[in-house]
Formats: C-alpha cells, structure tokens, sequence
C-alpha cells in the first residue's frame, strides 16, 4: 500500500477508523463522495473507474472516501447513503490485500487519466 501512496500525484490519507463508524461522516461543505467496498457491489473495470474518479475531480468533488467494511460488512443504511458499492469481485478478501488493491487501482486510475504507460490496455 505504502509504495503506490507514495506514487499517487493526488493527496492520499490512509485512516483506520474502529469499528463504531467513527469518521464516517464528512464535512457537509466539503463536496465528498463515499465508496463502499462490498462484494455485492458493481464491478468495474480499470479504464471504468478511472473515468469515475475523473468526472467526480472535474466536478469539483474534492474528497472521495473509501470504506472497507468491519468483519460483518457494511449495514443496509450505510450502503444506501453511498455514492457507489464497489466489487473487486464475488469473493470476500482479507482486509489487507483488499486494501492492496485498492490503492493500486488508485495509482492504476492516476496514471490512466495522466496518459502515463503503467496501464497498457490491450
């Protein structure tokens, strides 16, 4: 995780919050959007979510939050008030790889929009 934070050209905050929902709420005048990983959620592709993060950047969201749920998942009125569910597919994965990978779907999404070559889409 640490090495494509650390290659992301876009600020990047990793934070654990306990399982209580702490932090989950942000700044109402802060334009902010919340993905829930949940492998119920919609299945994307690398060029897909680039494209995502791209608009919501365009549109002036100036943070998007990305929620790994608590051993049981995310609740019914937490899935709900998210902007996207999002699967790295059906599979349920440790919290640590699944973090892994997102932070470099992250990177991945960075250097799509940038043209740079990391992603080579065949």
């Amino acid at each position: 995780m640490d090495r494509y934070a650390k290659r992301m050209t876009w600020p990047v905050k990793l934070t654990e919050w306990p399982e209580t929902g702490a932090g989950k709420v942000g700044d109402p005048l802060t334009p902010c959007r919340t993905v829930l990983l949940d492998e119920r959620g919609k299945a994307m592709t690398s060029e897909d979510f680039a494209a995502l993060l791209g608009r919501w950047r365009d549109e002036g969201v100036r943070e998007t939050r990305f929620m790994l749920g608590a051993a049981d998942g995310h609740s019914d009125a937490e899935r709900a008030s998210a902007d996207l569910l999002l699967a790295f597919g059906p599979a349920t994965w440790p919290h640590m790889l699944a973090r892994a990978m997102l932070m470099e779907q992250l990177y991945r999404a960075v250097t799509i929009l940038a043209g740079h070559p990391y992603h080579r889409a065949g």
